[in-house]
């Protein structure tokens, strides 16, 4: 009795010949390593997570541009920021050239100065930076001259900081230090936003890399480590 024939579908594929590596045709075999490799790079570059406001930020998120001496000196009167101070006595920082971003002004943070400091180190392109100068700038007005509060724009496009200011209506005193020198003498991350307090005396009395959300969090750590009370 003939036993009915199966179906193509159902026969099993013929042997490979001798020599024979593959039945499937060059072109197809090409289109499934392309899709492959398509795949593998995919998930290489696919973002990890969300870093959100929540974390300091690199340097390296975002490529800083040049700006003309006009549009500096009109970002400046856009900001009005008020002038820097003649020194917070950090002797860390002795021989340090700098700027104030407000004027232009030299400025020499190693002079002597008189009362605690909150020396906030920032970037324009920080997205936590934009959530956390509004707050300081309140611990500014509430402070009064019990504490001095000055910005550290740590990035060469001055303009785009003194935009973001303008933006923000944050009038802080400010220093432009694009190449960093200030959080490399005081001991502090590249990953901004970062705050330094220092004494009276100029001492560093604690680094903080992280981003301050209101101004209670910020008043505890003035009380703890400066004995400054808002």
């Amino acid at each position: 009795m003939t036993e009915p024939s199966k179906p193509d579908s159902d026969r099993e594929p013929a042997p490979l010949l001798p020599g024979e590596r593959s039945r499937v045709p060059a072109g197809v075999r090409w289109l499934i390593v392309c899709a492959i490799v398509a795949v593998a790079l995919a998930v290489a570059i696919w973002p990890r997570g969300n870093d959100g406001a929540a974390n300091p930020t690199t340097p390296a998120a975002v490529p800083s541009t040049s700006a003309s001496p006009g549009q500096l000196a009109a970002a400046r009167t856009k900001a009005a920021l008020p002038p820097c101070p003649a020194g917070i006595g950090a002797t860390a920082l002795a021989g340090t050239p700098l700027t104030c971003l407000g004027d232009g002004a030299p400025v020499d943070l190693a002079a002597a100065g008189n009362k605690p400091v909150l020396l906030n180190i920032w970037a324009w392109w920080c997205g936590p930076c934009r959530v956390e100068l509004p707050v300081l700038a309140d611990v500014a007005a509430r402070a009064g001259d019990r504490l001095s509060v000055l910005g550290v724009h740590a990035d060469p496009n001055a303009v785009a900081g003194l935009d973001l200011l303008a933006e923000l209506k944050v009038a802080l005193p400010t220093v432009q230090d694009p190449q960093s020198v200030v959080a490399t003498a005081l001991g502090a991350p590249r990953a901004y936003p970062v705050t330094v307090l220092l004494r009276s005396d100029g001492t560093v009395a604690g680094v903080h890399a992280q981003p301050f959300t209101s101004v209670d969090e910020v008043a505890a750590l003035l009380r703890t480590e400066l004995g400054v009370t808002l």
